[in-house]
């Protein structure tokens, strides 16, 4: 009976080391693989690209078209072409309720810009972001037109809009005046942080946040350069500039002097929607 006893003891000793070995290889966790990122490579998806282009910024909207060419695995050459508005960033709109007209207060030339753009593009986090977001940064310079013309009709030509002295200058509408413009040549850069969404690279869908602008060595004078001089205390009823006192030979006419110089440097922060086709 001992004997029988002791190999029942035996043989419990054995099973529950057998079994404890049996949970201990269950709970072992096997090594961890490593995942192989896709590395970006352009190239091989497509060669070129065209899309059509909006942008926003300080001076209003600009339309245009892009190229792009792949001159890498992961880089771009790019150039663009566009056309928009060209204002300084202070102008403000308002309404004139006796005529129902949107007055710009102080400004004495529109003008219309032509930037053309050079430049390339570099992909970013080749390793790490998956080709559905492709992070860009680029930069581009190159010259540029701008095409300014008559605010008002300056009948005086003085650089001043008058309304209540011995002128009445109205407000040209926007296709007025362009027979007094003039072209100016300037450059034109841009840097921009870029977002291309989308796995098919048949598509062209891109996002742009940065920073545009211009500079016309020769200026343009989108401000009026001159302004009246105002009386110290006007009286009631009483005309509240100076001007030119009886016998003078321009008796009546407004004392003006000098005050917006031409401006050669515009610059604002701009983001860009672009849409088109990959190939």
């Amino acid at each position: 009976m001992k004997q029988l006893l002791k190999h029942v003891v035996l043989l419990g000793f054995l099973l529950a080391f057998l079994f404890s070995n049996q949970v201990l290889a269950q709970t072992i966790e096997p090594p961890v693989e490593k995942v192989v990122r896709n590395t970006s490579n352009i190239q091989s998806e497509y060669g070129s690209g065209f899309g059509f282009n909006v942008a926003m910024n300080n001076f209003g909207f600009n339309v245009g078209g892009e190229y792009r060419k792949v001159v890498g695995p992961s880089t771009e050459l790019m150039t663009s072409i566009r056309i928009g508005g060209l204002r300084d960033a202070s102008e403000q709109t308002f309404t004139d309720y006796l005529f129902g007209q949107q007055i710009i207060p102080n400004k004495y030339q529109r003008a219309f810009a032509f930037p053309l753009l050079i430049g390339l593009r570099h992909r970013l986090f080749t390793d790490m972001i998956q080709e559905n977001y492709r992070f860009f940064v680029s930069a581009s310079m190159g010259p540029a037109l701008a095409f300014s013309f008559p605010y008002f009709d300056d009948t005086n030509d003085n650089g001043y809009r008058e309304q209540f002295s011995n002128f009445y200058e109205p407000v040209n509408d926007i296709f007025t005046g362009w027979s007094e413009g003039d072209w100016h040549m300037g450059g034109t850069g841009e840097i921009k942080l870029a977002l291309d969404i989308g796995g098919n690279f048949s598509r062209l869908n891109s996002v742009e946040f940065g920073y545009f602008f211009y500079y016309f060595p020769d200026g343009l004078q989108l401000m009026m350069p001159n302004q009246p001089i105002p009386l110290p205390n006007p009286g009631p009823g009483q005309f509240p500039y100076e001007t030119y006192p009886p016998g003078h030979p321009m008796e009546g006419d407004l004392i003006l002097e000098p005050s917006f110089e031409d401006q050669t440097f515009f610059g604002s922060p701009q983001i860009t929607f672009t849409f088109g086709w990959l190939w």
